[in-house]
């Protein structure tokens, strides 16, 4: 158990590390090398089938549809759960990871590679909001509901689905050439991190108000 902790402290150094390297790159005004590898990609998915199934993912992702969704989904949880704390946690953590991913793109002042404002796209680049917020808020769902079913493979399916919906979202930012990769895998890694977080936080609460 302890070996397993230690590998795991590890990989989250490296990746932290990675991040770090990043930022440092480009507040100093350079552009990863990730970045500058990916460039051509995104250029030649621009005008294609793939890029028009990509930018209707994205809206998946975006504050016209995370607002309501994340107000009805708290609801549909309280109900659920007969407690307050599972919707607080959702809604709450949800909030809470735009709040900090607003602060993170204030302070590494990144601009996108192209603006699309009907996309929501607008304002800083790095970590991509889609990707971040959507771990939190379909992660966090994808938590819930599994507690709630019984079934091993129901649970599997839900988290695969979720977890799939959530990749195809921060990845349809790069596909549409309005972030960078960096912007993606940055925004999914911080928003695993707040992920694990929150749930870590459920649990202590939940157990504290069983025991009291």
């Amino acid at each position: 158990m302890k070996k397993q902790y230690y590998i795991i402290l590890f990989l989250l150094a490296l990746v932290l590390f990675m991040i770090g390297t990043w930022i440092v790159k480009i507040v100093s005004g350079g552009v990863p090398f990730v970045d500058q590898w990916t460039r051509d990609l995104v250029e030649k998915l621009d005008d294609t089938y793939i890029y028009t199934g990509f930018r209707w993912v994205t809206n998946l992702g975006s504050e016209p549809f995370m607002v309501p969704f994340t107000v009805i989904a708290a609801l549909i949880l309280w109900w659920m759960f007969r407690s307050w704390l599972p919707a607080l946690i959702f809604a709450g953590g949800t909030l809470g990871s735009h709040l900090l991913n607003k602060l993170i793109k204030a302070l590494v002042d990144r601009e996108r590679p192209s603006i699309l404002v009907s996309a929501n796209a607008e304002g800083h680049s790095f970590p991509s909001g889609h990707a971040m917020i959507s771990m939190v808020c379909y992660g966090l769902l994808a938590y819930f509901i599994a507690k709630k079913l019984t079934s091993t493979k129901s649970k599997l399916l839900v988290q695969f689905l979720l977890a799939l919906l959530i990749f195809l979202i921060g990845i349809s930012r790069y596909v549409i050439n309005v972030h960078y990769l960096t912007d993606v895998v940055a925004g999914f890694i911080i928003g695993f991190l707040c992920l694990v977080g929150l749930i870590y936080l459920y649990e202590w609460l939940h157990k504290r108000r069983t025991q009291s």
